[in-house]
């Protein structure tokens, strides 16, 4: 087990076995820069793009992020961490490109029906550069981030900034952090009863569409989906649902995309 804490810039573990503490381990802060940012801009998910948008530090990571090598990051925690944080960060700088907006639908070409017909949404253009390789938003998730690391918990982190997605958390996501990090998005995710509620009396469960659009990185049917939700829910409720996942109905909540702010 990895106990983090953050100190003086630096991103602090001890590892812990069941015998007690073992050693110590420090990593820097690769993503100092952009937890300023959600700090400051950033409260409950809900994001202040008014002033975000004015502040030249989010440039400022962007080239940070586009100068370096994923693949020369040290382990694949690290890397993931990067990956998620390129497509948080890039996703808020294309809403500060025409903010005000309403919904990311704007940016897409005709809108939303027309945009994804035509493969042209704003998730398809490839206006991000990573050491010197150009991508899309949709690059980053489909080609990098569910092929490589291969973890559904990857869908609690992504935001794209609609009032449906995660919630943006108010600080980066960093190698070290990052398992303990991902497991507190999944239980906020579905701790928030206007993307997932579960109504134990009529055993009927009402998912995030994520987890229908997706449905195949957290299972193969919804027996598995709902076992796969269960670690992320207060014990007594993941009992229930784990004792006989058969016996819930699954149906999925509307997506609002409204913008989150």
């Amino acid at each position: 087990m990895i106990r983090p804490w953050l100190r003086n810039g630096i991103v602090s573990a001890l590892i812990v076995s069941a015998g007690g503490w073992l050693s110590g381990v420090e990593a820097t802060e690769l993503h100092a820069l952009f937890t300023d940012m959600l700090k400051a801009y950033v409260v409950d998910g809900h994001v202040d793009y008014a002033r975000l948008c004015e502040d030249e530090r989010l440039d400022r990571y962007l080239s940070e992020l586009s100068a370096t090598d994923p693949d020369a990051l040290p382990d694949d925690a690290t890397k993931y961490a990067f990956w998620i944080n390129a497509y948080n960060a890039f996703t808020l700088s294309a809403i500060c490109s025409e903010y005000p907006i309403g919904s990311i639908n704007e940016l897409h070409f005709g809108g939303r029906i027309v945009g994804h017909l035509l493969k042209k949404t704003v998730w398809d253009r490839k206006f991000i550069v990573i050491n010197g390789e150009e991508l899309s938003l949709n690059d980053i998730e489909h080609k990098i981030i569910r092929p490589r690391f291969k973890d559904y918990r990857a869908h609690f982190a992504l935001v794209c900034a609609a009032k449906s997605c995660p919630s943006l958390r108010s600080e980066a996501f960093e190698g070290v952090l990052l398992d303990a990090q991902l497991d507190d998005q999944g239980r906020v995710f579905f701790a928030e009863t206007g993307k997932n509620r579960f109504d134990r009396d009529e055993r009927v469960v009402y998912l995030s569409k994520i987890l229908d659009w997706y449905k195949g990185d957290f299972g193969n049917d919804d027996k598995t989906v709902l076992l796969a939700v269960a670690n992320f829910l207060p014990e007594e409720l993941a009992d229930d649902i784990r004792e006989d996942p058969g016996a819930w109905k699954v149906r999925h909540t509307e997506y609002d995309w409204s913008l989150n702010e």
